[in-house]
């Protein structure tokens, strides 16, 4: 939303003694928000500017924390410039001083009209009067179902987006001087005020305010009890849809496991063979005798990897149709495709965009590629280096405890054999923490325009890494050593130990600190002020983001589709894992850290595709490992087929398996066709609607 400039009144709130004076009549300076939060808008609350906007109690939406230092008139400047309305450069929202105007808490919400055109602007679809989903229209807003009524026209999660999004929609139209602040902190034309706020140790947090009650219901329904379902519908409501599609995923996954787990368990319970190398996998042996130690076996394996190979495909197509459909439910299928604002972190020489005619930062395109080149590429490829040192030592470890082993042949050495793994494990986890913020601040540093783009960059640089860093070493096992034996045992500690970790360091360890460190800081009563209660919450740490949980989930889905041919038992332990993994998310959301701001989204996005390439990949490494069978090539050499012949016979197998996830894919349409003839009619009345506008516009 394009907001007009800061104009003479907002920019001038703390120069006049007469504007402060008027600033704090509307503003009175000790008033308990406790007690406000039940009356009528007015004491303590920045006005509203229509009537319909009036409400008998203002829900408090989002709490912006000051820093120490500021000063009480930057404090009535930065609220009256949110209550300001946005055609005078204001974020047209309420606005509220905590307990008293020199505090350093301002409590946000929002009033009904900027919430419904909001809502029209992110392309949100809202029930209609006749049951249908259509994507709203302000102009149209009393044919829309309790558009009148916010607390469920829109999800707490929506109406605490808008509250950040219009804030950070804020931008400076003429140059202007903070109130209380050094020349040095001046605004410049078209600065983003939020992030100059920021930057200036204004603004040093913002953060959704938990509804206790809300949670206290969610929680009592999700995690605690014997619930075998989540209530996704509840998760959209409370904490968004890109959370609420995270969980949906993560159940959807979870159970999918269920037949690729039963085959696992029937293959290695009716396979003698199977069962000697699942023993093997976990004692560590090395036995190389080949008559013992065989690759894959045709009956079981062979089973297992064609499973797999099919397996992934139909369940990411199933996947898709559940997409499409939660995403009509929750009011995202056709979320607004538009020239957005330039996000808050953007920079440059101020100009006129030549796309939307609107004077803005502007950045040249050959900047941005030139920083990629010269240092986004190079750094990722550090990295990925750093992979492979991590790797070569973990070869040499392993070596030297083999042969540690061998001379000492005891308990203590054959507990050594694990230490490789564990430690390598411990490398790539504490790698990957490192380059998260390292890959964070190359996409700062690249300057993209559209928040769209530099998430994208962002989760491209996260992926490939992930990828080499968690396959490279079992990839170099399968294709260059050709030794499934230790494959199958490399995958074997990775599974269990990784999910050993990962528990103990996702849920375990943040459990312990918040139940005995953290929440007895945190007590409260009924009769604590509710600002107490507000400032308790800021004492949690941040949401994380899902970045680590989809990691997770993608690196097991590598897991089980790339190499569960030489280990069938993987789709067990995935399984087992999940069914904890769900309710520990669950926990750690509600309990352990702040409220997660959740823009509204339509899929998975980026991580839909990155769960594809793998379902595709998976084909090749199937096909690889299956040629490594010794019995297969046994059989191939009885027939009188050369070397070359069978690897011919491969290729020729696996194009044939790519054709058959291909068809199964157009077979398996990504949406059902309910959801198709929805989409588009909502797309068709969107169009009228911009008819009628253009329509109205002109005649006015």
């Amino acid at each position: 939303m394009s907001k007009a400039g800061v104009d003479e009144g907002v920019g001038a709130g703390g120069s006049s003694s007469e504007k402060a004076q008027q600033l704090e009549d509307e503003i009175p300076g000790r008033k308990v928000l406790g007690k406000l939060s039940a009356t009528t808008i007015g004491p303590g609350w920045t006005k509203v500017s229509c009537l319909c906007c009036v409400l008998e109690r203002v829900e408090p939406l989002v709490l912006v924390k000051l820093g120490e230092k500021v000063q009480p008139e930057t404090k009535r400047w930065l609220i009256r410039l949110i209550g300001a309305s946005q055609k005078d450069g204001g974020a047209a929202l309420l606005a509220h001083p905590g307990e008293d105007a020199s505090g350093d808490i301002i409590v946000v919400s929002a009033p009904c009209c900027t919430l419904l055109r909001a809502t029209e602007e992110l392309g949100l679809c809202k029930p209609y009067h006749n049951g249908d989903m259509l994507a709203f229209s302000y102009n149209d807003r009393v044919n829309f179902k309790d558009s009148d009524n916010m607390e469920v026209f829109l999800t707490l999660a929506e109406r605490q987006y808008i509250v950040k999004y219009e804030l950070d929609g804020l931008r400076a139209q003429r140059d202007l001087r903070i109130p209380g602040l050094s020349d040095s902190c001046m605004l410049q034309k078209r600065d983003n005020i939020w992030q100059k706020l920021g930057s200036a140790g204004v603004v040093v947090d913002m953060f959704p305010l938990h509804s206790l009650d809300q949670l206290k219901d969610l929680s009592d329904a999700w995690y605690s009890g014997n619930h075998l379902a989540q209530p996704l519908d509840s998760v959209n409501g409370y904490f968004g849809s890109s959370v609420a599609f995270y969980f949906s995923f993560l159940d959807f996954y979870t159970w999918s496991l269920l037949p690729p787990a039963i085959l696992g368990l029937s293959i290695t319970y009716f396979s003698g063979e199977v069962q000697k190398e699942m023993v093997e996998s976990v004692s560590g042996s090395q036995d190389k005798n080949v008559e013992d130690d065989s690759g894959p076996a045709i009956s079981g394996h062979m089973i297992q990897a064609v499973f797999s190979m099919l397996w992934s495909t139909v369940f990411m197509e199933l996947w898709k149709r559940r997409s499409s459909s939660l995403s009509y439910r929750w009011g995202t299928l056709h979320l607004a495709e538009r020239f957005a604002e330039p996000r808050p972190g953007f920079h440059g020489d101020l100009g006129v965009n030549p796309v939307t005619g609107r004077v803005e930062p502007l950045f040249p395109e050959w900047q941005r590629d030139l920083r990629m080149a010269l240092v986004s590429v190079p750094v990722v490829g550090l990295f990925l280096g750093l992979v492979v040192l991590g790797m070569v030592c973990f070869y040499w470890g392993e070596a030297q405890v083999q042969q540690l082993h061998k001379d000492w042949d005891s308990l203590v050495s054959q507990t050594l054999l694990y230490m490789p793994s564990v430690l390598h494990i411990i490398y790539t986890n504490m790698l990957a923490n490192v380059y998260k913020t390292v890959a964070r601040s190359l996409t700062e540093y690249e300057n993209h325009r559209e928040e769209s783009a530099f998430e994208k960059h962002l989760t491209a640089k996260v992926l490939v890494f992930t990828f080499f860093n968690y396959f490279a070493v079992l990839f170099h096992v399968a294709f260059f050593k050709q030794d499934v034996p230790l494959l199958r045992k490399r995958l074997a500690s990775l599974l269990i130990v990784t999910q050993l970790v990962n528990q103990v360091t996702e849920a375990v360890i943040p459990f312990l600190v918040d139940r005995f460190i953290s929440a007895p800081h945190r007590t409260e009563s009924k009769d604590d002020p509710q600002e107490d209660k507000f400032r308790n919450q800021s004492t949690l740490p941040a949401f994380p983001g899902l970045f680590a949980e989809y990691i997770e989930l993608l690196v097991q889905f590598g897991y089980l589709s790339l190499f569960s041919c030489v280990y069938p038992l993987t789709a067990v332990l995935l399984l087992i894992n999940n069914l904890t993994e769900i309710r520990s998310d669950a926990y750690k959301i509600c309990k352990l850290f702040r409220k997660p701001f959740s823009p509204p989204v339509a899929n998975m996005g980026v991580w839909q595709t990155a769960f594809e390439v793998l379902s595709f990949v998976s084909v090749v490494s199937n096909c690889w490992l299956l040629l490594l069978s010794p019995q297969l090539q046994e059989l191939c050499q009885e027939g009188g087929m050369s070397s070359k012949n069978i690897l011919l016979l491969a290729v020729l197998v696996e194009h044939v398996l790519i054709l058959a996830k291909v068809i199964l894919s157009l077979l398996i349409p990504d949406e059902p066709d309910w959801i198709r003839k929805k989409r588009e009619h909502i797309e068709y009345t969107s169009m009228q609607v911009l008819k009628q506008q253009k329509l109205h516009s002109e005649e006015s």
